[in-house]
Order: C-alpha cells, then sequence, then structure tokens
C-alpha cells in the first residue's frame, strides 16, 4: 500500500449528506451555489482566502469544493436556513492532499449575515460532525493573519492558537480545536 493510500484509503464515506442545527441545515454544495460562491470570490471580502478575482481561479475553487466531496465522501456543507436554500456560507472538513492536518473551514458568502452568529452555530456542528462522526483525532482551522472575524469565531470554539504547528502556507495561523470541547 503506498502512502497516498494509507492517508486516503478508496472508500466513499457518505457519512452524512446533511447536518441540522436549531437554525440551519449544513448540505452538500450543488452547482446551483456557484452564483453566490462566484459573487464572494469576485468581492472585496475574500482576500483572507486568496481574494481571487480571477474568475477562472474562482471557479477551480469552486470545482474543488464539489469534488472534494466525490473524492472523499465529505467535505465542506452549504450553509442556508432551514426554511431557504440559498448557500450563505461554507463550512465544514476540508483535507486537500497537501494540507498539513485535517481542518474544518469556514467562509461566510453572504455579507447580510455576517454578525448573526450563524459562522459559529455551522463551525461547532462541523467541529463535532469531525472529532464524533469522522473519528478524526485533530482538527485544526487555518486561519489567514489578519482575518479577526476567523481568529475570534475559532477562539469562541474553544481553539487556541498552535504556534510550533504548520499550515499550508509558511504565515497560515493554525488554531487547534480541543477534542474535549466536541459535544456529542
Amino acid at each position: 500500500m503506498t502512502s497516498s493510500e494509507l492517508k486516503y484509503p478508496r472508500r466513499r464515506l457518505q457519512v452524512c449528506q446533511n447536518l441540522n442545527t436549531d437554525r440551519l441545515t449544513l448540505r452538500r454544495p450543488t452547482a446551483d451555489d456557484w452564483p453566490a460562491f462566484h459573487d464572494f470570490m469576485m468581492s472585496d471580502r475574500s482576500t483572507a482566502f486568496g481574494g481571487h478575482k480571477d474568475l477562472g481561479k474562482a471557479w477551480r475553487t469552486f470545482a474543488s469544493e464539489l469534488g472534494h466531496w466525490d473524492i472523499f465522501g465529505y467535505g465542506m456543507w452549504a450553509v442556508t436556513r432551514q426554511d431557504d436554500d440559498t448557500a450563505l456560507g461554507l463550512v465544514g472538513p476540508w483535507t486537500p492532499p497537501d494540507w498539513p492536518e485535517t481542518e474544518i473551514g469556514w467562509m461566510i458568502l453572504s455579507d447580510a449575515v455576517e454578525g448573526t452568529g450563524i459562522a459559529t452555530e455551522a463551525a461547532k456542528a462541523a467541529v463535532d460532525h469531525a472529532f464524533n462522526v469522522l473519528g478524526w483525532d485533530t482538527v485544526v482551522s487555518y486561519i489567514a493573519p489578519g482575518n479577526t472575524r476567523s481568529i475570534r469565531l475559532a477562539e469562541k470554539l474553544g481553539a487556541v492558537l498552535d504556534t510550533p504547528a504548520t499550515g499550508p502556507a509558511a504565515d497560515t495561523l493554525v488554531y487547534r480545536h480541543p477534542k474535549e470541547q466536541a459535544h456529542v
């Protein structure tokens, strides 16, 4: 067995297509979520996520979100209100082959919902899912320096800055979520 087969065994987990919280549905993203993702990636709000403003790069990034599900059987969920299927954000497990560790990532696509607790509610459910359903032993969130909203969210979830840990880029901050903080 090769090292990549050990890290990424050929299996389709399909552990959970949807998660539900008090207000939200976290569902597998679909092609219909492209307009919301496009608008976010073409805006100044996306600078902490690479701020593409490059249509081709934004499209490839979105396609990788969809493909992650096909390859691993899980991925970042599109976050919607329970009574409206419009994607407000993407939150959840993210484990591309070049990522040093298993990550729970988040991005709020709609500026109209920033500050409403939606990111906190969705990320909390995703961290719990990673520990309790996916069986991960460790969960980190990679955050760009200066992304104060994401840093506050990570800390609100109980994550702490792990200075010795390595992120996917040299300047990436690594916030580690303690397993004992996960809710069953």
